[in-house]
């Protein structure tokens, strides 16, 4: 079984050094490993973007049992690379619902309001850490990273078995200079290695708990009348504790979770009832939009 590294940071810099110290924890669980350095990836958004790599390293993804990420921390989140590669694998093509309720509706010959590409691979189980690094030591500076990490494994359904974050590498490869974070980042590998192949729902989470008990992460928006997981959308309430605050899940919370597969079925039928919805006001669409296209004060770069 093979598990994918991805480094989304410098070549030989804190990040990478940590993603090695995982991948050789998973290598001693008993996984294969590659390293792919998100710097050797030609990835765009404009023109050619459909002829980057995204493709190449969807495949690569596809073929392994395991993923580990580490990413520096940018202005309290991820890179925009990585958050580019999360956008260009992520979406219909790569939700398990999606994939498998195309797959149903063709072979029962139901109508399909809108098609996607899919590939089945994406419902072969896989588990996942995150590892994320920065300079800063206040917790503050780290918030929106290990959240955005979460975009590359939540429409596959991957299952986050470990994450962590680490503080206090403000300069070129310092991490060296922590013993107990590279021991964090092997154990982290080992808790992935050790879990290649578990189904989804028997994947168990090793990491350093949060106050959401489904994506164990405690970044959360308030609503007017709840308190909604920020990284999973799980539903509740946040109750002090007295030495703390905890967050509650109402009856209905743990299903409105985008991990989870009832909502991900809700999003699926929600996507094709829009399109039908949408179908027979193609022309006017057509004819509303028009004003925008014949109104173009674009500018554009010399090169294009």
């Amino acid at each position: 079984m093979r598990v994918l590294g991805l480094s989304a940071g410098n070549a030989g810099g804190s990040a990478e050094i940590l993603l090695k110290e995982a991948l050789r924890g998973a290598s001693d669980a008993g996984g294969e490993v590659d390293l792919v350095r998100i710097g050797d990836l030609d990835l765009s958004a404009g023109p050619s973007a459909a002829s980057d790599d995204a493709d190449w390293f969807w495949d690569r993804l596809m073929r392994s049992d395991g993923l580990v990420v580490s990413s520096p921390i940018y202005s309290r989140t991820i890179p925009g690379l990585l958050r580019l590669l999360g956008d260009k694998i992520s979406g219909p093509q790569a939700d398990v619902a999606f994939t498998s309720e195309l797959l149903r509706m063709r072979d029962e010959g139901v109508p399909i309001a809108v098609d996607f590409a899919i590939d089945e691979r994406v419902l072969r189980p896989r588990v996942a850490g995150f590892i994320a690094v920065g300079g800063s030591i206040p917790p503050r500076w780290k918030t929106l990273a290990l959240p955005l990490m979460h975009t590359l494994t939540a429409s596959a359904q991957i299952a986050v078995v470990d994450q962590v974050e680490f503080a206090g590498a403000g300069s070129p490869a310092s991490i060296v200079l922590d013993p107990a974070a590279l021991q964090r980042a092997r154990a982290l590998g080992g808790h992935v290695g050790s879990q290649l192949g578990a189904a989804y729902d028997d994947a168990v989470y090793r990491g350093d708990p949060g106050a959401c008990p489904l994506c164990h992460l405690s970044v959360f928006a308030l609503r007017a009348d709840r308190a909604e997981c920020a990284t999973c959308g799980a539903v509740g309430r946040l109750r002090d504790t007295g030495g703390g605050v905890e967050f509650e899940l109402t009856d209905d919370g743990r299903r409105q979770s985008i991990l989870a597969w009832d909502e991900k079925l809700d999003h699926f039928h929600e996507v094709q009832q829009t399109a039908a919805r949408h179908a027979p006001e193609r022309a006017r669409i057509a004819e509303l939009a028009a004003r925008y296209a014949e109104w173009d004060p674009v500018i554009r770069p010399p090169r294009v």
